[in-house]
């Protein structure tokens, strides 16, 4: 499972809120405090807007079946959850790198702006399991439901919860887990 943010969704004046969400030993309250924090919507915010988040779950679905497997998503307000499986010859940090790159330069484009738009690391979870993989997606699809965005996980319109359920449709999901299983 891989997590990346937008530049500003941690702003250096709220330096103290989030160090001191972190200030703990505990891996997993840490993790929590800081999805916590990343769902309070710090920052510009701006895959809230839909264009900017249609062209991020785009890149997404782009190379899937040729550089890796989809099998969750979520394009939150200020931040991207994605469970995926990489392919041979191409490495996480080089995927996450390419659609970090590519959205961007298109999103900065549409709106009219310059500068960093995406914070420069990422953060990755290997799936050791299947109860492991089966939390990864509840937690994926449930992202937008536990920020309070929508009451059902497929009305949030940028992620795989929502094409996993489509009526006469296997789901991006179903689709993929098999191939990697």
């Amino acid at each position: 499972m891989v997590t990346f943010r937008l530049a500003d969704s941690m702003p250096a004046e709220r330096r103290r809120d989030w160090e001191s969400l972190l200030a703990t030993a505990d891996e997993v309250r840490r993790r929590a405090r800081l999805e916590a924090y990343l769902d309070a919507g710090h920052g510009a915010c701006r895959l809230k807007e839909p264009r900017i988040a249609r062209l991020v779950q785009e890149t997404l679905l782009h190379f899937d079946g040729d550089r890796y497997r989809l099998l969750a998503w979520v394009v939150m307000p200020n931040h991207v959850h994605v469970l995926i499986g990489t392919m041979d010859g191409h490495p996480l940090h080089a995927v996450v790198q390419a659609w970090k790159s590519f959205t961007s330069r298109h999103a900065n484009r549409i709106l009219g702006r310059a500068g960093t738009f995406w914070q420069p690391e990422y953060f990755d979870r290997f799936v050791r399991d299947e109860a492991h993989f089966e939390a990864a997606v509840r937690y994926i699809h449930g992202n937008p439901v536990k920020a309070h965005l929508v009451g059902r996980a497929e009305d949030w319109q940028f992620s795989s919860a929502r094409h996993c359920v489509s009526p006469g449709s296997a789901g991006v999901l179903a689709r993929n887990r098999r191939s990697v299983s």
